[in-house]
């Protein structure tokens, strides 16, 4: 079986970890500090905290700005819950739209529909690792005074005319879980180019304090390890060859591949391929996806609900493009490791399901 996904883990990954146990210093440490100067230099030398998962990145990003109760920030729906669940633990409101379905990222104009006085930022997820159309987001931003905050979990080295995600908005939150196209094994980062949005989040994931026992809010316990730091420094060395292989991947699957959608790319953008996501239009994605694991290929379908309508939203909302996108993605394997066998056997099993299901 090809997996749909594989976590690229070496000796260096190991040996770096060797080296913390052996230091002792195994907590938030130089280790960090390091992680986060060398992060800085893909995100256009923005400012770089580190955290304990992408998620907190999120959350630590949005209370630093100042986010609330009585506050709406507008997210897509299609996307990993955590996108949701963020803006809702600051005690502000996600208001969910809908994306376009070329890219399955938010819709600028389902974006500026939305906004309300109580509106207080944007929040645009780049899913797959294609970026969001952040040319006219940022102009929505900047037109009614919001603040942008870039969802890049899965992102990292995606760009814009040349601009990288990460360095956009006031802030913008990354994820280093072990599938994403670079881990620290769990962690996340936040990018911002403000100095008081750094020390805030800083402060935030400290227990609220800079100095130790001079507690200036009530915070959390969000730090990343030296750790975790020292696998994330190992593997932000090898993440631009990654991507690179990712890309020639993808390239070969989009040539190859008939019977389904492949994933277009916007004019000035650089897709890095976290997934290599179709959508099966002809056929039951589900039927599609369980013939290719009978031929030897695995997949995976990011996301099949929609957030507005898992359990812990449960919204009744008209998002069309959303709930198409939902019910037609599948996400083929696309990463580093595979040989060029494995994509011919990819292209060969997608070609054959297409066929006999058509």
């Amino acid at each position: 079986m090809i997996p749909a996904a594989k976590p690229e883990i070496g000796f260096r990954e190991r040996r770096a970890v060797n080296r913390v146990m052996r230091s002792g210093m195994l907590a938030q440490g130089p280790e960090v500090a390091a992680f986060e100067k060398e992060f800085s230099a893909h995100v256009a030398g923005r400012e770089s905290i580190a955290l304990n998962s992408g998620t907190s990145a999120l959350h630590m990003s949005l209370l630093a700005a100042g986010i609330g109760p009585g506050d709406e920030v507008i997210v897509p729906s299609f996307s990993f819950a955590a996108t949701g669940n963020s803006v809702s633990l600051t005690g502000a409101t996600p208001v969910f739209v809908d994306i376009e379905i070329d890219h399955f990222n938010a819709d600028p104009a389902a974006i500026e529909a939305a906004i309300t006085p109580r509106t207080k930022g944007i929040m645009p997820v780049h899913l797959y690792g294609h970026p969001a159309d952040l040319r006219a987001i940022s102009a929505i931003a900047e037109k009614h005074g919001l603040l942008l905050f870039e969802d890049a979990a899965q992102a990292h080295l995606a760009s814009v005319d040349g601009v990288p995600v990460g360095a956009w908005g006031l802030a913008a939150s990354f994820s280093f879980y072990p599938t994403k196209n670079m881990t620290s094994g769990e962690g996340g980062m936040v990018t911002t180019p403000s100095a008081e949005l750094a020390r805030a989040v800083r402060v935030l994931r400290n227990q609220g304090m800079e100095r130790r026992y001079e507690n200036e809010v009530i915070g959390f316990n969000t730090r990343m390890t030296d750790i975790h730091a020292a696998i994330g420094r190992v593997q932000l060395t090898k993440l631009p060859a990654w991507t690179a292989k990712r890309q020639q991947n993808a390239a070969f699957l989009s040539s190859n591949l008939r019977g389904v959608v492949v994933p277009p790319i916007a004019e000035g953008a650089q897709h890095v391929f976290h997934q290599y996501t179709v959508r099966v239009v002809d056929h039951d994605r589900d039927a599609f996806a369980a013939e290719l694991a009978k031929r030897g290929i695995g997949s995976g379908v990011y996301y099949p609900t929609p957030i507005h309508r898992l359990p812990s939203f449960q919204q009744t909302l008209d998002l069309p493009a959303t709930e198409l996108a939902a019910a037609q993605v599948l996400s083929l394997p696309v990463y580093p490791s595979l040989r060029q066998r494995d994509l011919e056997a990819i292209v060969t099993a997608v070609n054959a399901v297409a066929k006999a299901g058509s």
